[in-house]
């Protein structure tokens, strides 16, 4: 889902298809083909810029979210399993851009978003599947080997975090920084603390929640109050971050596999057109509230200075009080004088 909740980007892997829909109303704006069978979708929240791919083929689409135009191919060496976007901070990049994890056969394969250079390969012992990355400075990924690594974004340092099992598509808590893993082979997640590579780790899992299903995919919402488990069967079940607790399951019915948690869409600007003139027009208002808190109250205080100035003319009293004051400053002077 886009930043602003305007639009959804979905996949079809069948028809080597990616579409973007009005998420208010399910209508297609555009549609570009990607081969491969594309079932993977990243979105880089500094620029929204998309990146698919699929592991039906090698290499990562860079596409423009604005018409689907397809405007930067990486090359990978081998399928794609999971692709995710590091922010990096200035200090960190060396003059790059963001960062493009990409999952392939054996390694972790870092891009330069901007570039479209390879930074780093980073050889994951069982193969790399999905990534996490969540604010700070370490990547999480798991293998298909059944275990799950955090990989540091300075060093490239990889440190085995967990093992013995089968993980699902990862997601954070971005107000924490904990990571919550969807554990299949013992039907729970897996609440990982915040890992910095070169200290030393925290026992992991920091705890875990049992489940009444198989999880497929967990997602946190943005204020980390609430998290939703795509479980088998076509059950979801609904998290209380903060209470650490399952308070509701729901039924979607269905091959549940992926879950996503965003805004409801806005009531306007159904297209990428719309939402631009709309930002345009949200803009300009806002810069005119903001004159507006400026100039009132200077006028406010011209109008009041104005009439503070009028006041003693028109006050028989202060008028006395003053004449007084000024007798008292000139006998005071020539006492001074003498």
């Amino acid at each position: 889902m886009s930043l602003d909740a305007r639009f959804l980007y979905v996949t079809e892997p069948q028809a080597d298809r990616l579409a973007i829909l009005a998420a208010r109303t399910g209508v297609a704006v555009c549609t570009a083909t990607i081969p491969g069978h594309p079932s993977l979708l990243t979105i880089d929240k500094s620029t929204g810029k998309l990146y698919v791919a699929g592991n039906g083929a090698s290499g990562v689409r860079a596409v423009d979210p604005t018409n689907c135009a397809i405007t930067r191919t990486f090359s990978t060496r081998g399928p794609v399993y999971s692709l995710a976007v590091a922010t990096v901070a200035d200090a960190l990049s060396q003059g790059s851009d963001d960062q493009l994890w990409v999952a392939t056969t054996d390694e972790l394969t870092v891009f330069d978003t901007l570039k479209g250079s390879v930074i780093k390969h980073v050889p994951v012992a069982g193969g790399p599947q999905y990534i996490s990355i969540p604010p700070g400075s370490t990547v999480y990924a798991t293998t298909r080997q059944g275990s799950l690594v955090a990989v540091d974004l300075n060093s490239f340092k990889v440190l085995p975090l967990l093992q013995g099992s089968q993980y699902g598509p990862m997601d954070f808590d971005e107000t924490t920084g904990e990571v919550y893993v969807p554990d299949e082979l013992h039907n729970r997640l897996d609440v990982l603390a915040p890992v910095t590579v070169n200290s030393p780790p925290p026992y992991q899992p920091s705890r875990t929640i049992a489940l009444s299903a198989q999880p497929r995919s967990v997602a946190i919402t943005s204020d980390g109050q609430l998290g939703f488990v795509a479980l088998v069967g076509g059950n979801v079940a609904m998290l209380d971050v903060p209470g650490r607790q399952i308070t509701n399951t729901l039924y979607a019915g269905g091959n549940l596999s992926f879950i996503i948690t965003g805004m409801y869409p806005p009531l306007i600007g159904s297209t990428p057109q719309q939402a631009n003139i709309w930002g345009i027009v949200f803009n300009g208002a806002a810069y005119v509230f903001i004159l507006s808190l400026l100039i009132v109250p200077l006028l406010l205080y011209r109008r009041y200075m104005r009439l503070n100035r009028k006041a003693p003319a028109d006050n028989p009293v202060e008028k006395e009080v003053r004449v007084e004051e000024q007798i008292n400053f000139v006998e005071a002077d020539h006492i001074l004088k003498d």
